[in-house]
């Protein structure tokens, strides 16, 4: 299984060459609540590292959706338009968000488990 990373701003990816796939985290979902409804980006749209890509509603918020890299849009999680809740149930698995192709190198300010666990409990 690929590595995965964090972001301070709770998004997750895991890189596989040069195939990125990007989604939220678990203590993110737990903080959002419920996930009724994602407004998500079409494939195809160029990305650049900490640009918003879309939303993610809850019933007890909106938030943005931030790149942790820079890229180009290469798949979407349609499943998430009819089952919005697999951001709950399975934040690492079904409840993926887009995936990328990965255009230059990637950030250096990623995070591995350990540090975002750190960031989390803060």
């Amino acid at each position: 299984m690929a590595d995965r990373r964090y972001t301070k701003s709770h998004e997750w990816l895991t890189v596989e060459g040069k195939n990125v796939t990007v989604g939220i985290t678990d203590f993110a979902q737990a903080q959002l609540g419920d996930v009724v409804f994602l407004e998500l980006p079409a494939p195809g749209r160029k990305l650049s590292a900490g640009e918003t890509f879309g939303v993610v509603e809850s019933v007890k918020a909106a938030s943005d959706l931030y790149s942790p890299i820079g890229g180009r849009i290469t798949a979407v999680n349609e499943k998430l338009k009819e089952h919005p809740e697999l951001i709950n149930s399975d934040p690492y698995g079904d409840g993926w968000i887009l995936k990328l192709e990965l255009t230059g190198e990637l950030p250096g300010d990623l995070l591995d488990e350990a540090a975002y666990k750190k960031v989390a409990e803060a």
